[in-house]
C-alpha cells in the first residue's frame, strides 16, 4: 500500500459559510486528524504561517481593491503580489501534489506554482460558474426583450462553461461532486475523473436538537440567499401552499445575500434569522418539517445531507446536484416543475404520516454518508494523477 502523498491544498473560501468552504475546512481535518502531511492555503485576515502537527495553514491577506463575489466571498485581483511568500512556503513543504479549488484568486496561485515547479495538479469542480454568471446575467438585463435577452444568456452561458473548462483541463486529475458533472469533465476534457461527494458530521446534526413543538409546521431553506438559487420561487410556495389550503407553516430561511430584503418583503410567514454556525444552525435545521431546496445550480447540495442528518424530509428540483441524494418517494421528492415542487411540498404538509416516514429514510441515508470515506477516495485520485507522473516521487519540486 503506497504512503499518502504530501499534499498542498489551495482554496478560495475556508472561513465564510458555503459549500466549498466547509468541503475545504473538512479535508484539512482530515489530513490532521490522519496525521497526513497538509499545506492549505487560503484566505484570511493576515498574511502568516503556523503549524499545526502535519499541517501547515497560510493564510493570505486580501487587498484593498478585493471586491465581494458574493456577501462574505471575496476576490483580490492583485493577490498574486504574495506569490513569492506562498512559492518559499511551497518549496519548503515539498508537495507531492497540488490540489485547488476553482478559477479564483487564491486557485490561480496553485495553480500557476504547479505548472511552474512540474508538481501533479488536481482540480475539484465545486460550483457550476457559467450557470451562476447566466443567471445573474439575465437579471440584469431584465429590461431587454425577452427572445433577444435568451439568445444572449445562452450565449454567455456557453462561452463561459468553456472558459471554465479550458481551466479545469490544465489538471491531471479532476473530481465532481456528482456522475453527471463525472461524465460531462470527461467528454470534454478528456482526464480522469473521480467523484468528490460530501460527509455529514451526525454528531452535531441530529434531531434531538429539535426544540419547537408549537403545532407550525416549518419549511426550512439553509444556504446563501441569492439568485442563483432561486429564491424568490419561495414566495411562489407560499401563495400556492396558502391556495391549497395546507396546515398551518412558517418558513425558517437561514443565511444571507443580495436577496433577502426581497424576501423579508415579501413572504408573509417566514423568519429569517440571518446566518448560524454550529449548535444554533444543528437546532434550526432540527426545528424544520420539510426542507425546501429551489436551487436547479446546486452541484451537490450540502444542506439537503444536514436536513437529512436532523431528520427532515426535503424536496428539490429535477436541476444540479441534490437531485442525486435525495431517493425520490423516500426520503424525499424530486420535484419535475415548479407546479410538482408546491404540489409535493402541500402532500408532505397534509400527510403527517409520509412527513414521519421519510424522516426516517432520510436520518437512515444520512448515518451512511462519512467525510472520512469521502476524503479516502479523494486521495485514491492523487494516486493516479502520481502514477502518471512518478517524477513527482521525488519531493523536490524546482522553479
Amino acid at each position: 500500500m503506497p504512503s499518502k502523498p504530501r499534499v498542498a491544498f489551495f482554496t478560495d473560501t475556508f472561513h465564510e459559510i458555503n459549500g466549498v468552504a466547509l468541503t475545504s475546512r473538512k479535508l484539512t481535518d482530515f489530513a490532521l486528524r490522519s496525521n497526513l502531511p497538509f499545506l492549505c492555503v487560503r484566505g484570511g485576515s493576515e498574511t502568516r504561517t503556523s503549524y499545526e502537527s502535519t499541517v501547515t495553514h497560510l493564510e493570505l491577506k486580501r487587498g484593498p481593491l478585493a471586491f465581494d463575489l458574493d456577501k462574505g466571498l471575496q476576490h483580490d485581483p492583485v493577490l498574486w503580489r504574495l506569490v513569492g511568500i506562498v512559492e518559499e512556503e511551497l518549496l519548503k513543504f515539498r508537495p507531492d501534489i497540488i490540489h485547488v479549488v476553482s478559477p479564483g484568486d487564491v486557485s490561480e496561485i496553485g495553480v500557476y506554482l504547479a505548472k511552474r515547479t512540474q508538481v501533479p495538479l488536481a482540480i475539484s469542480w465545486h460550483t457550476n460558474l457559467h450557470e451562476f454568471g447566466a443567471m445573474r446575467l439575465d437579471r440584469t438585463l431584465a429590461w431587454m426583450p425577452a427572445e433577444l435577452r435568451k439568445n444572449l444568456i445562452q450565449f454567455s452561458e456557453s462561452q463561459l462553461l468553456n472558459m471554465v473548462l479550458a481551466f479545469y483541463g490544465l489538471g491531471n486529475v479532476l473530481y465532481a461532486p456528482n456522475g453527471e458533472l463525472v461524465r460531462m469533465l470527461e467528454e470534454r476534457t478528456g482526464k480522469p475523473v473521480f467523484l468528490m461527494k460530501r460527509g455529514i458530521d451526525t454528531a452535531l446534526f441530529r434531531p434531538s436538537r429539535r426544540t419547537k413543538n408549537d403545532g407550525i409546521l416549518r419549511l426550512g431553506y439553509v444556504g446563501r440567499i441569492t439568485p442563483e438559487k432561486n429564491v424568490r420561487f419561495l414566495k411562489d410556495l407560499e401563495t400556492g401552499l396558502l391556495a391549497a389550503g395546507v396546515p398551518q407553516f412558517q418558513f425558517l430561511i437561514v443565511g444571507d445575500g443580495s436577496e433577502r430584503t426581497w424576501l423579508e418583503q415579501n413572504l408573509a410567514h417566514a423568519e429569517i434569522p440571518g446566518i448560524l454556525r454550529g449548535e444554533q444552525l444543528a437546532e434550526a435545521y432540527a426545528n424544520m418539517d420539510v426542507f425546501v431546496f429551489p436551487s436547479r445550480t446546486d452541484t451537490f447540495g450540502n444542506v439537503v445531507l444536514e436536513a437529512f442528518a436532523s431528520g427532515v424530509p426535503a424536496v428539490v428540483t429535477n436541476g444540479g446536484g441534490p437531485k442525486f441524494i435525495v431517493n425520490d418517494g423516500v426520503s424525499g421528492f424530486v420535484a419535475a416543475s415548479d407546479g410538482d415542487f408546491i404540489a409535493r411540498t402541500a402532500r408532505l404538509l397534509n400527510e403527517a404520516p409520509l412527513r414521519h416516514s421519510m424522516a426516517v429514510a432520510a436520518l437512515e441515508q444520512a448515518r451512511g454518508e462519512s467525510w472520512d470515506a469521502v476524503f479516502e477516495k479523494v486521495y485514491d485520485g492523487y494516486q493516479t494523477a502520481l502514477a502518471a507522473r512518478p517524477s513527482a516521487h521525488d519531493h523536490s519540486p524546482q522553479p
